[in-house]
């Protein structure tokens, strides 16, 4: 169920980071550090964006900073804070979908309307982060893609090191899990980029969706785990 859970996250991760990719002139919503590389193209052959991409990682990183405090504060009042984390999240993904229903599509991702989905979109993705970290550690990193496709790729290469010899068990299991998430998180970019062809700015309602649905995944895991 954990890994359901986290596997949900992931799906919607990657859509995010997919739409707002395409909707806000290149954007990375899940991917932040990635907008080093997406500023320095702006910067130097003058597109529009700068702005977003030079607050993403600072927003980003207050928000997770943010969170794991009043985590804790929720935690010494024996609170549901992962419940709590997930309802955060469901609201700011409905923030950006309304905005962004209301005055897109973008042609300036400067102005006030696109830097308002675009920065409450990285919100959203700081705390599903947090919340992987916080909650759900035993699963492979719901964004990281290169770092999990390296472990694979080691692990991979340390079976053929030893001429096909039997992998151990929790190697495989860590291979299957990294694997299942590199593929959910790149459907969920496929499904963001084709929302984003069909629909155009409407695509945002979708997350609100999926966000929904796993906060009902973690409704499941109340009664099991009362206060996380």
């Amino acid at each position: 169920m954990r890994f359901s859970l986290a596997g949900a996250l992931g799906l919607n991760a990657g859509y995010v980071d997919a739409a707002g990719y395409l909707a806000l002139k290149g954007l990375f919503t899940s991917h932040v550090t990635g907008n080093f590389v997406t500023l320095g193209a702006a910067l130097v052959l003058g597109t529009s964006g700068a702005l977003a991409k030079l607050l993403a990682l600072p927003v980003f990183c207050a928000v997770i900073v943010v969170t794991r405090l009043v985590a804790l504060r929720l935690e010494a009042r024996g609170l549901r804070v992962l419940r709590t984390m997930l309802i955060l999240q469901t609201a700011l993904l409905a923030v950006a979908a309304l905005v962004a229903a209301r005055f897109g599509p973008f042609g300036n991702v400067n102005g006030a309307p696109a830097l308002t989905v675009g920065l409450t979109l990285v919100s959203a993705m700081a705390i599903v982060n947090a919340a992987q970290r916080i909650h759900l550690s035993k699963s492979p990193p719901l964004t990281i893609m290169t770092g999990n496709t390296t472990q694979i790729m080691i692990d991979l290469a340390d079976w053929l090191a030893h001429q096909h010899a039997q992998l151990a068990p929790e190697v495989r299991t860590r291979i299957r899990r990294m694997s299942a998430s590199v593929l959910v998180f790149a459907t969920g970019c496929a499904g963001g980029a084709l929302a984003y062809a069909w629909i155009g700015i409407w695509c945002f309602c979708v997350p609100v969706l999926l966000a929904s649905a796993t906060l009902m995944m973690r409704e499941a895991l109340a009664q099991a785990e009362p206060h996380s």
